[in-house]
C-alpha cells in the first residue's frame, strides 16, 4: 500500500562504461579501477547508480562499435563512451574513429538514451591537421547528438601542465595507463558530469 503524498525511492540509474583498458583498469586491483571508483565518488555524492564496466583492454572505436548493442541491455539508463585510445596508438584516421562514434552515438539515440562522451587529448607527432580532426570529433558529435562532453579523459592528470613530470608522478610504470592515485584524479575530474548524466537518465 502506497500512501497518498509519500515519495517513492528513487531507483539507481545504471550507467554502462564503453571503453577501453582506460576504464577497464588494467594493471590495477579490482576496486582500483576508473569503475569502481567512479561508483564511490557517486556514492559520496548521494547518488544512487549501478555502474557496468564495459571496459575491454585494447578495444578500439570500431570495437566499441561491434559491442555496443549487447551492451545497452534493457536495464542500462545512460552509457559513458570513453573510447579512442587505442584509435591513436594505431595512427588510425580520424576520419574511420569518428564514423564509429557516430554508429555508438546512434544505438544509444535510437535507445533514448543520455551519453557522456569522453575525449582524449591526440600528441603532436602525427600532425597539427590530424591532431585538430581528432580532438574535434569529440565536441562535434556530442553537439550533433546532443551527449554531454567531458574532452579528455586524462585532463585532471595534465592539470600541472608546466611540470613534465607531472603526468608520469600518476601513471604506471608502461606511461599510458593511470595508477590508483591517478585513477582517483581522474574521477574527482570527471565526476561532475557522470552525475550529470546520472541526473538525465532520471537519477
Amino acid at each position: 500500500m502506497i500512501v497518498a503524498g509519500t515519495p517513492l525511492a528513487a531507483e539507481p540509474v545504471t550507467i554502462a562504461a564503453l571503453g577501453d583498458s582506460l576504464t577497464q583498469g588494467y594493471g590495477l586491483t579490482p576496486d582500483q579501477g576508473f569503475v569502481p571508483q567512479l561508483g564511490g565518488w557517486l556514492a559520496n555524492q548521494g547518488i544512487e547508480a549501478e555502474l557496468i564496466n564495459a571496459g575491454v583492454s585494447g578495444d578500439t572505436t570500431a570495437g566499441g562499435l561491434a559491442r555496443v548493442d549487447w551492451t545497452l541491455t534493457p536495464e542500462v539508463d545512460a552509457m559513458i563512451v570513453a573510447l579512442g585510445g587505442n584509435d591513436l596508438l594505431r595512427g588510425i584516421e580520424p576520419a574511420v574513429s569518428r564514423a564509429n562514434l557516430r554508429g555508438i552515438l546512434e544505438a544509444a539515440s535510437a535507445r533514448d538514451l543520455p551519453v557522456l562522451l569522453v575525449g582524449l587529448e591526440a600528441p603532436n607527432n602525427y600532425g597539427a591537421e590530424f591532431k585538430r580532426a581528432f580532438e574535434a570529433m569529440y565536441p562535434e558529435l556530442a553537439a550533433e547528438f546532443g551527449a554531454l562532453i567531458y574532452p579528455d579523459f586524462l585532463a585532471a592528470l595534465r592539470a600541472d601542465a608546466d611540470d613534465p613530470a607531472a603526468l608520469q608522478r600518476f601513471m604506471q610504470a608502461d606511461g599510458i595507463h593511470p595508477s590508483a592515485e591517478g585513477v582517483a584524479r581522474i574521477v574527482e575530474g570527471i565526476g561532475p558530469s557522470v552525475a550529470e548524466l546520472a541526473q538525465a537518465a532520471g537519477g
